[in-house]
Order: structure tokens, then C-alpha cells, then sequence
């Protein structure tokens, strides 16, 4: 049996980049996404540049039963993980009527029920041998409601009171939990959103700045990180009450989204 690490949304953006920081500290890695040829070609190179083993999995993480699937691969290739980033996720951004109700249903399955039902899939092989971390990514999104971005806001709001409610129940049981909430990445995100305004803060990071952040915070055992002192400092100096005033606020920042959603990706 091989431990290694699972990174989600692996063929590209932060997925990639956690990919290839983890190869470099000489970890095995499961790649799972969509594209499989992309996979092939990251698997490849990794394997050649850093001699680690890398697996692929090409699921669809929208479909209902992606967790069954991917843990009945690993089961049969013999694999135990005992590092699983749940990085996979994307947005729709726009007025709320115009994004079509099958979009958003397949943003949450992605971004919310996958990273849930692998966590309820790989906990509990991580807590049986002892050991294990979850590294779930947020945004600084799930720090204020988000008007025009609703559903996205909402779910990463879940998946960082998810993963703080995770990291309280295991600590002491060997299993680490971490959240990130990085603000704008320098990735396809954007392209998939269908406009750059989705950028509201207007500073943008890099894919590798955000994971080496976000490693360095496991390895302490940090309950979350937001990456870069800005996005720092705008998640916790905003207020957070009165919640309908704050929404109201952040109208006002996020409105300029709509001059650029051409479409509901």
C-alpha cells in the first residue's frame, strides 16, 4: 500500500501548482479532473522532473457518485491517501435569474457535495492508520455575502465553516484540517466565469505564491489562511454585522461585475 496525496481540479491553475510543489518535496500524487489528457501530460512530466509516482483519475467531479468512483479507483490500484486537497471548483457570477439553475446546480456539486462526499470517502482510512490532513480551498468570498456571486460566495462560505467544524472534531485524532481563502489567482478561473471583473478586489496573486502558502499553514496546523496581506487584512478588518448592512456594502463592491457578465459560466 502507497500513501500520497489527492489533488482535485489537478489538470490546471492552483490544482497544477499544488501538483507540482508537492512532486518537488517528493510526494505521490492521485491527479483527478476532467481532462485526461492534460493529466497525462502533468503526470508525465512529474514523474520525469521529480522520480515520484502520479496516478490518474479522470472524474467529473459534477457527477453524483464522483467520490464513490474515485475511491473504488484507488481501492484497486491499492492506494491509501493520506493528503487530500480538495482544490476543484469554479463560479458563476451575474444577476441571480440570468445564470442558468443547471449551472449553479453543478458549481455546488463540485465545489460543495464532492469535497464532502471525499472527505466522507478518505477520513476514515486517514483515522484507521492513525494520521492523515485535509487541505480544503476556500476564497476570501466566504467572509461576506456576495451579491452576483451568490451561490459561489456561498458555497465557499460553507467550505470554510465545513473545514472548521472538521479540524475541532479530529484534533487529537491525527487528522490535520485546513482551510485557504485565497482572494483573485492568477488562473482559468476567469476565463471560466466569463469576465476579469469577477476580480473585485483588482489584485490578482500568483498560483504558486497561493500553495506555498497554503502548505506552509498544514504543516503548522493553521485552522485557515488567507494568502497575501491584503486579502488578510480585508477578511479580518471588514465587519461582519450588521449582516444586512454588510450585504448591502458589498453590493456596491461587486456591482461592477454585471458591466463584464457577458455570460453565466
Amino acid at each position: 500500500m502507497t500513501a500520497l496525496a489527492l489533488v482535485t481540479g489537478a489538470s490546471s491553475g492552483l490544482g497544477a501548482a499544488f501538483a507540482a510543489e508537492l512532486a518537488t518535496r517528493g510526494r505521490d500524487l492521485v491527479l483527478v479532473a476532467r481532462s485526461g489528457d492534460r493529466l497525462d501530460a502533468l503526470a508525465g512530466r512529474l514523474r520525469g522532473e521529480h522520480g515520484v509516482a502520479a496516478h490518474v483519475l479522470v472524474q467529473d467531479l459534477a457527477e453524483p457518485d464522483a467520490a464513490r468512483r474515485i475511491g473504488a479507483g484507488l481501492a484497486e490500484r491499492g492506494l491509501q491517501v493520506d493528503l487530500l486537497v480538495n482544490n476543484a471548483g469554479f463560479g458563476t457570477c451575474g444577476r441571480f435569474e440570468g445564470i442558468p439553475g443547471g449551472r449553479d446546480r453543478e458549481q455546488l456539486m463540485v465545489n460543495v457535495v464532492a469535497p464532502v462526499d471525499l472527505c466522507h470517502e478518505l477520513l476514515p482510512g486517514m483515522l484507521a492508520r492513525g494520521g492523515g490532513s485535509i487541505l480544503n480551498i476556500a476564497s476570501t468570498a466566504a467572509f461576506q455575502p456576495a451579491p452576483y456571486f451568490a451561490v459561489y460566495g456561498a458555497s465557499k462560505a460553507f467550505m470554510l465553516d465545513f473545514s472548521l467544524a472538521l479540524r475541532q472534531e479530529y484534533r487529537g485524532r491525527g487528522v490535520r484540517v485546513t482551510a485557504v481563502c485565497p482572494g483573485p489567482v492568477e488562473t482559468a478561473f476567469f476565463d471560466v466565469i466569463g469576465t476579469r471583473k469577477a476580480a473585485v478586489t483588482g489584485a490578482m496573486t500568483s498560483p504558486e505564491h497561493v500553495v506555498r502558502a497554503s502548505l506552509r499553514a498544514l504543516d503548522r496546523d493553521r485552522a485557515y489562511v488567507v494568502p497575501g496581506l491584503r486579502n488578510a487584512l480585508g477578511a479580518h478588518l471588514t465587519p461582519t454585522r450588521p449582516r444586512g448592512l454588510i450585504a448591502a456594502v458589498a453590493e456596491r463592491v461587486t456591482r461592477p461585475v454585471l458591466d463584464g457578465a457577458g455570460r453565466a459560466a
